[in-house]
């Protein structure tokens, strides 16, 4: 009788044993899975931040791309009253030079706001 409850005894001992292990086999391959994630949220994450530098590199190459080419194409050139000596002046698109260089009229589309009643 006393070999039987031995028995009985061992065979619980190694179920809990064998039950433990498990659990935590169970918690190191869920650690390891969310490192796994955390990983590729990263790679994704510096993936990202390389493509956006690349977009702002471009927007920026463009950028001044068309500021070359407004600021070569609104060039214009004044006269100086008296003397006769030339001055290139770059305008803005929109914006209209009147008078002798250094006086500016802002003549343009100006943008009216109305109240609707």
């Amino acid at each position: 009788m006393q070999a039987v409850r031995d028995k009985l005894h061992d065979i619980t001992a190694m179920r809990k044993a064998k039950s433990e292990a498990k659990a935590e086999e169970k918690a190191e391959k869920e650690l390891a899975k969310a490192r796994v994630e955390v990983a590729h949220e990263v790679r994704l994450a510096r993936e990202a931040e390389a493509a956006m530098s690349l977009h702002v590199a471009k927007a920026g190459k463009r950028a001044e791309k068309e500021m070359a080419k407004h600021a070569n194409a609104h060039t214009n050139i004044f006269v100086a009253p008296g003397d006769g000596t030339t001055t290139n002046v770059a305008t803005a698109p929109g914006v209209t030079m009147v008078g002798a260089p250094g006086t500016v009229d802002m003549a343009g589309p100006h943008t009216v706001h109305k109240k609707t009643l």
